[in-house]
């Protein structure tokens, strides 16, 4: 499964975009975010990317899970969006 990493300083459209093609490609998506800023973001694509698949017939649901990832040589906890059709 493609990760799709979003920080505080992505563009939720831009991510939108990507998601809305993997989405398109593979049929499910994961998005990773650390920090708040970052969540903000990624909820913020996830909205806008089921406006992108609805006139396809998709309605998307997401699944948020918690993910110790190791940054830097430390780990840290980040939120894991699982992204698909209902």
């Amino acid at each position: 499964m493609d990760v799709l990493r979003v920080s505080a300083n992505s563009k939720p459209k831009a991510v939108a975009g990507a998601l809305s093609a993997v989405l398109r490609e593979k049929g499910v998506a994961e998005i990773q975010a650390v920090g708040a800023g970052a969540v903000n973001q990624a909820v913020k694509a996830i909205a806008i990317t089921r406006g992108f698949v609805a006139p396809n017939g998709i309605d998307l649901v997401c699944v948020p899970a918690f993910a110790e990832i190791d940054i830097d040589g430390e780990e840290r906890t980040a939120i894991r969006f699982i992204v698909g059709p209902r």
